[in-house]
């Protein structure tokens, strides 16, 4: 693992392209994920956590963070098993377990499985983390099919909500949900307007579940990326928007994962413990 911070700006990315679903491991320039430079301080011991979407990008290295915090950690995801058995091996390189679990969040039945199969495996639950996602650019509404329509809202909400369902069971008091939200969420992108769409309503799905948690202490909080060097990156965006990708925001680059991980641990640590129904923006200073 790197001991030095990669972060290139946008000019050094290029316009690679990648067939969906990409893998992590193909990607150049590779994410910087692995927190080789990250200061733990136990804020999570005792705690486990169940993060989906985390075969790569956020996912990961929010797994890696959680575990490197004194959490044990399940990972879900869907396609790519070569990526997840990467995080698991770079989770258990910082003395962290792993549980890998391949299912599609889409179903309510999964959710369910899922969060079964880590309550089992580590006697209970008391972070989740909904994280997986599915974007596809289109340059008119009129392109977007019917079924990439339903796919995004399956994946980024209605997921959301089965997962959510499906952990509350077994939260107590002090537990915490951390939402993957999006600036575009907030600001609109003309060409993932499925998507946008998704993540605003990721955004009103934390406000209000946080009222309705709030009275039995379960915190419900979202981060909200500005664009972060991800597999979905290359694998869904026209290449005259990969390349350059992060030219836009005040920092001038992209995000790399590792850089998300931290607003992850505060929102589901004590130290964020009168925080909830906040979405915080971690973009690279896009503000528009």
């Amino acid at each position: 693992m790197s001991q030095t911070e990669f972060r290139p700006k946008a000019e050094e990315i290029s316009g690679q392209q990648l067939p969906y679903p990409a893998r992590q491991s193909d990607m150049d320039p590779a994410p910087d994920s692995d927190l080789s430079n990250y200061k733990p301080s136990g804020k999570l011991k005792g705690k486990v956590a169940i993060i989906t979407g985390a075969d790569s990008g956020i996912g990961r290295a929010v797994a890696i963070a959680f575990a490197m915090e004194g959490a044990k950690v399940a990972i879900v995801y869907n396609e790519n098993t070569g990526d997840a058995n990467e995080t698991k091996r770079l989770v258990e390189s910082k003395g962290g377990t792993c549980l890998v679990i391949q299912t599609d969040v889409r179903s309510s039945a999964n959710c369910k499985d899922a969060v079964k199969k880590t309550v089992d495996e580590y006697g209970k639950l008391n972070i989740l983390v909904n994280n997986a996602a599915f974007q596809m650019a289109q340059e008119k509404l009129e392109d977007i099919t019917e079924e990439q329509l339903r796919r995004s809202f399956d994946t980024n909400i209605i997921a959301y909500f089965f997962m959510a369902q499906a952990a509350l069971p077994h939260f107590q008091a002090g537990d915490a949900i951390v939402n993957t939200g999006s600036i575009v969420g907030i600001v609109g992108n003309p060409i993932l307007v499925d998507y946008t769409a998704t993540k605003g309503a990721i955004h009103a799905f934390t406000k209000s579940l946080a009222i309705q948690l709030g009275e039995r202490n379960i915190r419900v909080n979202c981060v909200a990326p500005g664009p972060v060097w991800t597999p979905n990156i290359p694998a869904t965006m026209p290449e005259d928007e990969v390349k350059n990708f992060g030219h836009e925001v005040a920092l001038a680059r992209p995000g790399q994962p590792e850089e998300l991980a931290p607003a992850y641990v505060l929102l589901a640590s004590s130290d964020g413990s009168f925080m909830t129904g906040s979405i915080v923006e971690v973009t690279g200073g896009k503000l528009g």
